[in-house]
């Protein structure tokens, strides 16, 4: 396979379009969607792998480059596995992750009034797909084991990162540099695995 010196980043989060890009080889020149105005595909798939293959392959048809994107999320076993792929949606319209934050909280108080008291698992997962046109040339899932924080907790990161502490760590994902957070995040772990296809 030649090697890959033009992809486009299949995101339009801010946030997650940075956190691919400072992950990427530095040699491969990057386009985010937003130079295309694109919008997002609509996520029908059951699963992060199933998403992340859907917006791939749309975005990749849409400007004829390599896409490479992301599905994402966190599940929490006490919300029996939620949000989960819909992670992104318990934000509302605008995507507001103090309202998802707010929504986590208020949804684990009402299946357990005392669960600030308990260790709560959960964690992130990341699917990354490359597809060229309707080709798919690699998916890889990464993840990371967790608790949930019971109160939101640093500034760093976004998405539900104030509230995740990764197993083995007192700080939320929130307080950690980037660079912390990129040696063990979920979205290194599957990086790791999608690198020999870059």
């Amino acid at each position: 396979m030649k090697k890959i010196l033009k992809l486009l980043i299949g995101t339009n989060n801010k946030g997650k379009y940075k956190e691919i890009k400072d992950l990427l080889p530095k040699y491969i020149e990057t386009y985010s969607t937003s130079e295309f105005n694109l919008k997002s595909p609509k996520e029908d798939g059951l699963t992060f792998t199933e998403n992340s293959i859907i917006k791939s392959k749309y975005f990749s048809k849409k400007t004829k480059l390599i896409c490479l994107a992301d599905d994402s999320g966190l599940e929490i076993d006490l919300l029996d596995k939620n949000p989960g792929i819909y992670s992104a949606r318990w934000g509302g319209k605008n995507g507001d992750f103090n309202k998802a934050i707010n929504k986590v909280y208020r949804e684990l108080t009402k299946k357990d009034k005392n669960w600030k008291q308990k260790k709560l698992r959960a964690r992130f997962i990341c699917a990354l797909s490359i597809c060229y046109l309707d080709k798919e040339i690699a998916s890889v899932l990464g993840v990371i084991e967790g608790f949930i924080s019971y109160e939101p907790k640093g500034k760093n990161g976004f998405g539900y990162d104030p509230i995740f502490i990764p197993k083995n760590r007192r700080k939320t994902f929130g307080e950690m540099s980037s660079l912390q957070k990129y040696k063990i995040d979920h979205r290194s772990v599957a990086f790791r695995k999608i690198k020999k296809f870059l």
